[in-house]
């Protein structure tokens, strides 16, 4: 698995697409840098951005790579290799290319502005952290989503619906419920409901550590009671964690029966 994470990586490295990633926010970082001069503030700005972005990118790069890269994951297969090696190893390999040069692209302005003499070191610590989380995300579940449909048009569409439930319509979801049912006591209803989207998880984190968690209202004080506390923070950890590793295990599960 390795090796097969090692070519992938460096096969994606080589490609214009994670320059162009890399180059769109080495630039986004440097114009807001330049534009604001509060690193505080951008960091509120790159959550804005990254939560929305980065598990499209993923989603979509994982897709697309799955596809275009079947011929040779068949010659692959011909090679007294696992199958779950070589799947697994691909998806490592998308991965950790999209999450460098994300680090990289918005490490490299902040670092030069003086990140390390400022006291947002942790907020965008923290930043970059849940940014390496969604797509390690997105990029298994469009795995799962490639590997489980055969036709290209199917998976790209599949994938594409994922991240818009997931970003936009369980929201509205999530709100209409909250106004439906407001008559009756609804903290345990808002946790478990953002627990299933790792999305909301991702956004609420963030801005409890900004300690602007009054803009979420009622549901932000109940975030605050319980996610703010260090137990809440670490459980929260933990079901990011856990997101990460359930496609992982679904694949590893489909890899091991896959037949072209």
């Amino acid at each position: 698995m390795l090796k097969i994470l090692k070519y992938s990586f460096y096969d994606l490295m080589r490609s214009r697409w994670s320059y162009v990633y890399f180059l769109f926010y080495l630039l986004l970082g440097s114009v807001l840098l330049f534009l604001n001069n509060d690193l505080s503030k951008a960091v509120i700005t790159l959550m804005n951005i990254i939560i929305i972005l980065v598990p499209l990118i993923a989603t979509i790069f994982g897709v697309m790579y799955f596809y275009n890269s079947r011929e040779f994951t068949e010659l692959l297969l011909a090679q007294p290799l696992k199958r779950s090696s070589i799947f697994l190893g691909q998806f490592l390999g998308v991965a950790g290319s999209l999450t460098l040069s994300l680090v990289l692209g918005l490490g490299l302005p902040f670092v030069l502005y003086g990140l390390f003499q400022s006291g947002v070191i942790v907020n965008f610590a923290l930043l970059i952290l849940i940014g390496a989380f969604l797509t390690f995300i997105f990029a298994g579940l469009a795995f799962n989503i490639a590997i489980f449909n055969e036709n290209k048009i199917k998976g790209f569409g599949y994938a594409v619906l994922l991240w818009l439930f997931m970003a936009v319509i369980y929201d509205g979801l999530f709100l209409l419920a909250l106004i439906a049912f407001e008559e009756y006591p609804l903290d345990s209803f808002s946790l478990a409901a953002t627990v299933f989207n790792p999305i909301d998880l991702s956004r609420i984190l963030i801005l409890l550590e900004l300690d602007i968690s009054a803009l979420l209202g009622y549901t932000g004080a109940v975030f605050k009671k319980f996610l703010g506390t260090q137990l809440g923070f670490l459980i929260s950890g933990a079901v990011l964690i856990l997101w990460t590793l359930l496609p992982v295990w679904s694949l590893y599960r489909k890899a091991k029966k896959k037949d072209f």
